[in-house]
C-alpha cells in the first residue's frame, strides 16, 4: 500500500512538472518577437510540441493498458525531443537567447530521460511476465 501511495505521488509530481513545462513554453512563445516570420513559424511549432508533452503524459497516466501507457509515454518523449529541435533552431539560427530558453532545453532533456526510463521499465516488466 505504501508503494502505491509513493507511485501515485510521483505520478502527480510528474503531471505537475509537465504542466509547468507547458506553461513555460507558452510564456516563452508569448515573449518571442513577432516581427520575424521564421521566429513566428518556429515559435508556433514549439508551442504545439511543447504543450503536447503534458497532454500526452496526462493520457499516459490514465492509460487502460501497458501498451497504451508505452505508446503515450513514447509520444511524450517524441514531443519533448521535437521541442528541443525548435528551441535549438530559435537559439542557433534566429539568435534568440535567454535563461528561459536554456532552462526549457534542460527541462525537456530531463523529461526525455524520465520518459525513456519509464517506458523501458514497463517493457522490461512485460518481458518478464
Amino acid at each position: 500500500m505504501i508503494q502505491n501511495l509513493k507511485e501515485n505521488h510521483k505520478k502527480q509530481d510528474l503531471r505537475q512538472r509537465t504542466k509547468m513545462f507547458a506553461s513555460a513554453i507558452i510564456q516563452f512563445y508569448c515573449s518571442l518577437p513577432k516581427t520575424r516570420e521564421e521566429v513566428r513559424v518556429l515559435g508556433k511549432q514549439l508551442l504545439r510540441s511543447g504543450t503536447s508533452v503534458a497532454a500526452n503524459y496526462r493520457e499516459a497516466s490514465r492509460a487502460r493498458s501497458d501498451s497504451e501507457f508505452i505508446s503515450k509515454i513514447e509520444q511524450s518523449t517524441q514531443e519533448a525531443d521535437e521541442s528541443i529541435l525548435w528551441l535549438e533552431l530559435l537559439r542557433d539560427d534566429c539568435a534568440i537567447s535567454s535563461e528561459r530558453l536554456e532552462w526549457l532545453l534542460k527541462e525537456a532533456d530531463e523529461l526525455i530521460s524520465i520518459f525513456v526510463t519509464m517506458s523501458k521499465n514497463v517493457k522490461s516488466r512485460l518481458a518478464r511476465e
